[in-house]
């Protein structure tokens, strides 16, 4: 599989907060949302060469919870205007001190919502700084969360999807078949359940419908700050409207133009094999940043030994899966996923330790729990949002496929030899996206020309999911871009506790300052 890239995936702490207000948010957006699409669908045909002028409208806030929320229209292809609407959510956490405008806010995935990133807490989404000086305004792109949205069955969809134990090794032609038939069920349901939004959620798409936001907030330029995908996001907009571009911040940074697609999966595996050794090497010598409390190290030795003793784990779970008391079977590919999700931030690292102690012992529990995190499973077997449908249909949209079994078995030799343990489990992505029904949308050439403010790129040495080399990349393809290093382990830098990197942002932010060196923080 190819995994997500971003810090607030399914299931964190910081996504689970505030569901009282959640609810809230939810309720209001109902309302709001089934009079916007009633009012639109009963307009005039628009033209086919949009003029954003005929879409844009004041958007009409309503408030819950501490905070405002709000549906906008846009079309559902950009390409032909007149022919349906859906909806775009949006939540604002307005200034708490002198305003200096709007701060429209990603936070990644493809899949993740920016509703619930502002509406669980500003503070998740920005320093205290920013939070005092912008109306922070979260927004769901097309097809998550609470906007018009993918679908693709129940929870017993999804768990066939995401759990199912599959015949046969790994790139074997029995498992392959499997794995397609598999893929193929679940483009199926999403096809069903999702119609003719499915073959519209692409990041061109949402860029475009970025500009109409901009419109329709009133933002004689973009002020963004976007995570992880949200780099992509931020890129692609970047690239069809350079002129609109105002302060721009894209951390966690994700390059679509420079790499192919196979090095960037080659580059995501070495990655996290990467973490992983450093996991290792903090376990067996006992650091607090992996044993804390009961959570003592599962292994001894050397890091080439505790990693030989991972890799045996897996390989026992695929030979002869570990049972879960709801009758899951942890297999390889899950308990991949379970340590890949503890990898994301050095803070989860003793739940990795406990969890490996668990599996190495025969109790699947907290590696399920860790998985369930990742893909957005519930401990009552339902799932918190849309995420996984979002980013598998945004994904093969952007990406595309050819599925062809020669090229994936190569990348598989090409992943195993960058990432001995975890590579075998990226490989074969291929297969999803070779199912899809609708075609890949090309993408923008790269923003080489730029508004009137710099772009700040935020990369993180250590980061697993969007690898450091891409922050570099990303931000020479800007020619006002600049790069702000974090030296250390992690996918996110900026409100994660790294003063300079923080600083650093909300100077941009606030006064408008970048620094007269690229700064490296540590």
């Amino acid at each position: 599989m190819t995994y997500w890239t971003t810090g607030e995936h399914p299931g964190t702490t910081e996504r689970r907060t505030g569901g009282v207000l959640l609810l809230i948010v939810v309720a209001v957006l109902a309302g709001l949302i089934g009079g916007a699409i009633a009012a639109f669908t009963t307009g005039p045909v628009i033209a086919h060469r949009l003029v954003l002028g005929e879409f844009t409208k004041a958007v009409h806030w309503t408030a819950c919870g501490h905070d405002r929320c709000a549906a906008v229209e846009a079309p559902l292809d950009w390409e032909d205007p007149g022919t349906r609407a859906i909806h775009l959510a949006l939540i604002e956490h307005r200034a708490t001190g002198k305003r200096l405008g709007t701060l429209l806010v990603d936070p990644g995935g493809p899949g993740e919502s920016g509703v619930d990133l502002v509406g669980s807490s500003v503070r998740n989404a920005v320093t205290a700084t920013v939070a005092r000086h912008y109306d922070v305004v979260g927004f769901d792109p097309r097809g998550v969360g609470y906007s018009s949205a993918v679908h693709c069955g129940g929870a017993a969809e999804l768990d066939r999807y995401l759990y199912s134990v599959l015949p046969g090794t790994i790139g074997s032609s029995t498992w392959l078949a499997a794995d397609r038939e598999r893929a193929r069920t679940f483009a199926h349901d999403c096809a069903e359940h999702t119609g003719a939004l499915l073959g519209h959620v692409d990041t061109v798409s949402a860029a475009r419908d970025m500009e109409l936001l901009r419109a329709d907030l009133g933002m004689p330029r973009l002020d963004y700050l976007g995570y992880s995908y949200g780099t992509e996001l931020g890129s692609v907009y970047a690239s069809l409207y350079p002129h609109h571009v105002g302060r721009f911040v894209l951390d966690g940074a994700v390059d679509i133009w420079t790499p192919t697609s196979t090095d960037g999966v080659v580059a995501q595996a070495k990655g996290f094999e990467g973490d992983l050794r450093a996991w290792a090497r903090a376990c067996v010598r006992g650091s607090e940043s992996a044993v804390v409390g009961d959570a003592t190290c599962p292994f001894t030795g050397t890091v080439d030994h505790a990693m030989s003793r991972i890799r045996h784990l897996l390989h026992a779970a695929d030979t002869d899966p570990l049972m879960a008391s709801d009758g899951r079977r942890l297999d390889g590919a899950t308990l991949s996923t379970a340590i890949v999700n503890d990898l994301y931030s050095t803070t989860q690292w003793p739940a990795l330790t406990t969890m490996l102690r668990g599996v190495a012992a025969g109790d699947p529990a907290k590696a399920f729990h860790a998985a369930d995190a990742y893909n957005g499973r519930r401990s009552n077997g339902k799932y918190w949002d849309n995420a996984t449908e979002a980013f598998t249909a945004i994904g093969c949209l952007d990406g595309g496929a050819d599925d062809v079994t020669a090229d994936m078995r190569h990348e598989a030799k090409q992943l195993a030899h960058a990432a001995p343990t975890l590579g075998r489990y990226q490989a074969y992505g291929d297969v999803t996206c070779g199912q899809w029904p609708d075609g890949m949308v090309a993408s923008p050439p790269p923003p080489t020309h730029g508004g009137q403010d710099p772009v700040l790129v935020i990369g993180s040495t250590g980061d697993p999911a969007t690898p450091y080399h891409q922050a570099k990349t990303l931000a020479a393809l800007f020619p006002s871009g600049h790069l702000v290093t974090h030296v250390g382990e992690g996918h996110l830098a900026y409100n994660y506790g790294d003063e300079c990197v923080d600083d650093t942002v909300d100077a941009y932010l606030v006064q408008g300052l970048v620094p007269s060196r690229d700064p490296r923080c540590r």
